[in-house]
């Protein structure tokens, strides 16, 4: 980056929190379509879902007001208030424990996914979870388990306090995903998000830069996953990410793009779906925050898991002045979280980083 401190501090501040509003819209909006079709969702809302409705009781996240955040964003701001805390410096013992009381007390407890909740259910309980996931008569865990994509879902605050790193954004995203999604499968994918935002954050950085850091940060995170956690069988992240963006730049129109990316790469709730789609999206939408966020509601399936991701990548990128206001607003309106502290936080971790990194450079040169 080459903008002066004050600067720099302002751009940071701005685009940290859109990557964190946009992320929350995507994952608002996107509650009330989980689970259908893409012909369901613009038979219902006569196109394109661009706005927040309340969950009917055939999506996981019914009883959710319209505009509120469901456990993707809920633990993403779990993250988020821990890295404050502990000024960037991870803590997995912490960690631990944020997650396990998360578990126990936050209203979308119940929203968690198939790899989390075994695990921090028989955690918070005492007991050992070394047969959790596992097939009781081969005693081996199954493949699926802990390839899903709650790893990915809540990791863009790492990739917020790195900005420009995709090295460290990746080796910490691989801390907070391994206690729950120790594959090979999930660094990748968690990778290729944190990987993409800390790159979005940049102030030279395009759509194209965004992409090439995903698909740098996946790859990145299977070596670490294959080195220090489980190989399990599955699709390569990176070439799916490479498949979800052939198909953005094949299509039409956004719908066109949206209808290619699911038949392609899928919008189900394991990594190798869900993140490529959201890499393609952001793609489709040309990084847009609304569009991008609007086209992972309308996809269906784990679609507030996919306009989450794809929207924290879109609001990084563009910055508050393309995020809807009247959607925040709702945001706001519907959530007990304070957004706004929260990235405020987050902009003091990586500009100390940033104005260290700085003063050493100047007393190596000296």
């Amino acid at each position: 980056m080459t903008l002066a401190h004050d600067e720099l501090t302002a751009y940071l501040s701005d685009h940290i929190l859109a990557s964190l509003v946009t992320a929350a819209i995507g994952d608002a909006m996107g509650a009330a379509s989980e689970q259908h079709t893409i012909g369901e969702v613009v038979a219902r809302y006569g196109g394109l879902l661009k706005e927040f409705h309340a969950p009917s009781t055939e999506t996981f996240s019914h009883g959710n007001l319209a505009g509120q955040i469901t456990d993707d964003c809920s633990q993403m701001f779990l993250l988020a208030q821990l890295l404050i805390d502990c000024d960037g410096i991870f803590p997995e013992a912490s960690w631990i424990a944020a997650l396990v009381e998360w578990s126990q007390t936050s209203p979308h407890r119940n929203q968690m996914g198939p790899t989390s909740r075994p695990l921090l259910e028989a955690i918070a309980t005492g007991q050992d979870t070394t047969m959790i996931g596992c097939n009781p008569m081969s005693k081996r865990r199954l493949t699926t388990f802990g390839a899903t994509n709650g790893a990915a879902m809540r990791i863009a605050p790492v990739g917020l306090i790195w900005p420009g790193n995709i090295e460290r954004a990746v080796e910490l995203a691989w801390q907070t995903c391994r206690l729950t999604h120790n594959t090979q499968i999930a660094a990748a994918g968690a990778g290729a998000i944190a990987a993409g935002v800390s790159n979005a954050l940049e102030s030279d950085a395009g759509v194209w830069s965004v992409v090439r850091a995903c698909l740098d940060g996946a790859r990145m995170g299977e070596i670490i996953g294959l080195r220090e956690g489980r190989n399990v069988p599955g699709p390569n992240i990176a070439r799916r990410i490479e498949l979800a963006v052939e198909e953005a730049l094949r299509a039409r129109d956004l719908l066109d793009a949206i209808y290619r990316i699911e038949a392609t790469v899928g919008t189900s709730v394991m990594m190798a779906d869900s993140v490529p789609a959201a890499i393609g999206l952001f793609v489709a939408a040309n990084g847009d925050p609304l569009a991008t966020v609007s086209a992972g509601a309308t996809i269906g399936n784990d679609s507030d898991t996919i306009a989450s991701m794809a929207g924290s990548l879109a609001g990084a990128l563009s910055g508050m002045e393309t995020v809807p206001t009247n959607l925040f607003a709702q945001v706001k309106s519907a959530n007990i979280e304070d957004i706004e502290s929260l990235a405020s936080g987050l902009t003091r971790i990586c500009t100390s980083r940033l104005s260290f990194a700085s003063n050493a450079a100047q007393s190596n040169r000296s």
